[in-house]
C-alpha cells in the first residue's frame, strides 16, 4: 500500500517491515527500495512505537495495514537516491465516534524541507476518505513551534490541551 506525494512515497507499515527495523534494521532498506540513513529511526518513532505498532499488526492482521505506521521515502532525483526521510501514521483504525489520531516525524537532515506538510496532508487525506472517519486529531509539544505550523498551514485548528503534560491538542473535522 502505497501513497504518493509531490517528492515523497509513503509505503504502509507491514509486520515484516516492524519486525524487519526490530530485529535486523540493516535490512529495512532492501525492503523499502530506499537507502536508510544511520540517523534513523526519527525522533518519536522510536523502538516503543515499533513495538507498539508491532503488537497492533500482529492482533490485527493485514486489515490494520494503513492504520499504523507509514514510512516517508524521498523518490530518487537528479543522482540522489530513494532515501528515507522520516515516518507518519495513525494510532489505530477510527474510534467509533469517527475520529483518527495522526502523527509524525522526521530525520534532522530532513527537517525544513516541507516533509511534514506532504505527510501530515496525505495522511489527512486518506483518513478522511474513509467513511468511517469524521474528526482527525494531533497532538504536539507546547514549545514544537515547526509542528504546530505544520497541523496549522494543514488546515488544523488549536483544541486546547493534550493529553500529556506540556501538549496541545489540534483537530480537523472532515
Amino acid at each position: 500500500m502505497r501513497i504518493q506525494t509531490g517528492r515523497l512515497d509513503l509505503i504502509a507499515a507491514t509486520l515484516e517491515h516492524v519486525q524487519t527495523e526490530l530485529t535486523a534494521p540493516d535490512r529495512l532498506g532492501s525492503l523499502l527500495g530506499a537507502v536508510v540513513p544511520e540517523a534513523w529511526p526519527a525522533g518519536e518513532y522510536d523502538t516503543a512505537a515499533m513495538e507498539f505498532f508491532r503488537d497492533r499488526l500482529e492482533q490485527g492482521g493485514p486489515e490494520v495495514v494503513g492504520w499504523y505506521g507509514w514510512y516517508a521515502v524521498r523518490r530518487e532525483e537528479a543522482g540522489s537516491p530513494a532515501t528515507l526521510v522520516g515516518s507518519g501514521g495513525y494510532l489505530g483504525s477510527p474510534s467509533p465516534e469517527g475520529e483518527v489520531e495522526i502523527g509524525y516525524s522526521l530525520l534532522p537532515a530532513s527537517r525544513g524541507h516541507g516533509y511534514a506538510t506532504e505527510i501530515t496532508e496525505a495522511l489527512v487525506a486518506r483518513a478522511l476518505a474513509d467513511p468511517r472517519v469524521r474528526r482527525v486529531i494531533a497532538h504536539t509539544q507546547q514549545d514544537n513551534q515547526a509542528s504546530i505550523r505544520v497541523l496549522e498551514r494543514c488546515g488544523f485548528s488549536r483544541a486546547g490541551e493534550g493529553e500529556e503534560p506540556g501538549s496541545l491538542r489540534f483537530t480537523l473535522t472532515g
